[in-house]
Formats: C-alpha cells, structure tokens, sequence
C-alpha cells in the first residue's frame, strides 16, 4: 500500500511537470537493535520469543547476533529445566500455536528451534519490520575477550586469533571484511563492550583498522559501562580514542553505538540483561538489510537508551538537533569534543551546554571533533545501572582543516 501511494504521488506530480521529486524516496527513522542472543548460543529466549519482543516494542529492525553461529540449519534445545523449561515451552505453545513449536521425546526431551528463514516468514512485513542476519564473532586473547558483531553476513565467520588483543582485533576485522567482499553485501563491524573482562584499552579502540564502530552503551550487567578508577567509561573513551586516532594513528572517525546485548527475557531489573535498553536510530530510505548499513556507515544514525530526535543535521560547519519532547521532561544537550592544542587533561571536554529541545553547535575552527550527548530528566524504565536516566549519543563531526 506504502508503494502503491508513492507511485499515485509521482504519477500527480508528473502531471505537473514535477516528477524529479520522485526520483528518490525521502529518509525516514529506523529504530533497531544490533546485538541480540536466544537460546540458538547463550540466550534463555526462543528465538520466536527474541523476535516477537521486538516487533511488539515497536523496533523496525533487528539483527540476531549469536556467538560464532547463524540461526540456520536443524538444531535441537533440551527441555532441561534449565534455560527452557517445562513451563516456557507451554508458554511458547500458548503464544505461537502447537503446530508452530515442534517437540520429540526421544532421545530426549528438546525442541527445535526456529531458522531466520522461518522467523522472517512470521514477522518479516516490508517497510515495517526486517530481520537481519548477524553473528557476534567471539575470539579471545589469553584472558581478554575479544568480541565484534559482524551484520548482513551469510555466512558463519570463524574467530582468527591473533598474538595479541590488537591483532585478535586486525584479524577478525580482516575476515569479516573478506566476507564482505565475498558476499558483495554492505556488512558493518562493531567491536563490542570494550570493558567486558577489561578485555580492550583505549589504545586497541583507537589502533582499531578497517571499521570504526564501538559500543558506547551495551545493556548487558556486566560490562562495566562505567569504567572505574582506573579504566576509562565509555564515553571517556570514545573521546579518548578518538584524540588519537585523529592526531595519531590518521584513521579518523570513530563512531558509536548502543545495544541491549540481550540475553535474559523471562527476570527482569537491574542486574540482568534484558531487551529494549540501547538502541540505534538509522535514518535510511527504505528499511532493507544494504540500506541501513550502508546509512551507519555514513554516520546517518544516533544510539539512544529513550531519547527520541525528530532531527539531526551534521555539517562542515556545524551540529543541530531537535527533541521529540515527552511531556514533563526536561532536556540538556552537551557539545563535547576536543580542541587542537590541547593539553593531556583537555580531551572531551565541555564545549557548550543548552537546555530545551533544539540546540546547536556553531565550529570554530579549533575543533579536533565535535560530539553531542542529550541527557533527559526520565528515569530510564529497565536500566543497566540504578539511577540511569534516558540518553541519546549524536555521532561526532571531524571539521575539515
């Protein structure tokens, strides 16, 4: 119907001469999350289960990421009591209908589960709501995990080991590329929850090659968003990686985004790790795979954990926004970045501060990068941590020299 109503408008502007308006579709919002595990790795939710929380939660994409697998081929979970139990297994047949929840008894008790083809046969809806296809490549060195979700693949992307977290790092990227070019679809890397098992330095994030995405924010309990002490938080790190990647390293932007990483969808709270806490908002033209990485890539998207942004304008000369207001919330956009010259205690700095629900950020000249973050009044409902409020984190802008 969408498509039939955009064709009726470009055959009315024909008529007046003006069908070059029509030549391309207008960019839209795209709300989806890209770090999501069911029972098919570490997950306690059946895959149908996974998907449907997010269709109901009115996300427009999603992509299953499950460690060092796809979701495809004949795979079997025990009914072990344990992560699917007796009682969710009724649950999953009351929900999706017996004929849709196959079970056998022999040689055990299990339930097989649910391929991405069939999940996209039952909740794929064009221009609504899109399914793709991902794998969270999992690898290590020594204790130190090392782990990047790679998004649009095809194919099942072996963990290459390196001598070393930076080249554990080098490696998985370059595969993950190859696959890319293998398959000649747009795929994005993020390497993700840098502070998981301490597992990646600022200095890894900022000697990352080939693409140029972390997770500033990741839902999982464990990740230690926050840093402490002696390790940088997230967004210290962004800031800090950036510095050098610019000054340093000449490999330029560094671009972030925010995920559940969710495993857990039956205990709710803090201390577990629950959907529907991080998320990017992608402005694409249409809602296909090729489309919103493609979107990413350019920077087109912001994460939030509830701010919503009607707009986001990223220029040569300057950074704007306004705020889809929620009643009786209150709203401080902070410009930071970094300016050249700096000294070692000058990186991510405050540069402007503004309160309602339009702001902007005039450039210099001076600037190295400049970033926003929105911070809102609303208690986050489901956060990481206790007092977490609603954030939204606008990819930063390199000005040109």
């Amino acid at each position: 119907m969408k498509r039939l109503a955009l064709f009726a408008v470009c055959l009315a502007l024909y008529g007046a001469a003006l069908i070059p308006a029509c030549s391309a579709p207008a960019k839209r919002w795209f709300k989806g999350n890209t770090h999501t595990h069911t029972l098919w790795s570490d997950g306690n939710g059946a895959p149908e289960k996974v998907v449907s929380f997010y269709t109901e939660s009115d996300y427009d994409f999603l992509v299953l990421s499950d460690h060092n697998r796809l979701s495809e081929g004949e795979h079997w979970f025990p009914v072990d009591g344990k992560r699917l139990t007796e009682e969710k297994l009724a649950e999953l047949i009351e929900t999706f209908g017996a004929e849709a929840v196959e079970v056998r008894d022999e040689p055990r008790r299990e339930m097989r589960l649910q391929t991405l083809d069939e999940l996209r046969a039952r909740f794929e809806a064009p221009g609504e709501f899109l399914l793709i296809q991902g794998e969270e490549v999992t690898d290590s060195w020594e204790d130190f995990p090392v782990h990047i979700n790679a998004i649009n693949i095809d194919k099942v992307i072996e963990p290459t080991h390196g001598d070393s977290v930076g080249d554990t790092i080098r490696r998985n990227m370059e595969a993950i590329t190859a696959e890319a070019q293998r398959s000649g679809r747009e795929v994005l890397a993020h390497l993700n929850h840098p502070n998981f098992g301490w597992g990646v330095t600022v200095a890894e994030v900022a000697a990352m090659p080939l693409e140029r995405f972390f997770e500033v924010y990741n839902g999982h309990s464990s990740v230690r968003n926050y840093g402490d002490a002696e390790h940088a938080s997230m967004d210290a790190l962004w800031d800090e990686a950036l510095v050098i990647r610019i000054e340093d390293n000449n490999l330029g932007m560094l671009f972030g985004v925010a995920t559940d990483d969710s495993h857990d969808y039956y205990s709710w709270g803090v201390g577990k790790t629950n959907p529907g806490r991080g998320w990017v908002m992608v402005q694409a033209a249409t809602l296909e795979a090729n489309d919103i990485v493609r979107a990413m890539k350019a920077g087109d998207f912001y994460a939030s954990t509830g701010v919503v942004l009607g707009d986001v304008q990223r220029g040569a000369t300057s950074i704007a926004l306004k705020i889809e207001a929620q009643e009786g919330v209150s709203y401080t956009t902070q410009f930071i970045g970094t300016l050249r010259g700096h000294g070692p205690g000058e990186v991510g700095v405050l540069l402007a501060e503004k309160q309602g629900t339009e702001a902007s950020y005039e450039f210099s000249g001076e600037e190295l990068y400049v970033r926003a973050k929105v911070l809102s009044s609303r208690d986050h409902p489901n956060p990481y941590a206790a007092g977490d409020k609603e954030v939204a984190w606008i990819q930063p802008v390199i000005p040109a020299r």
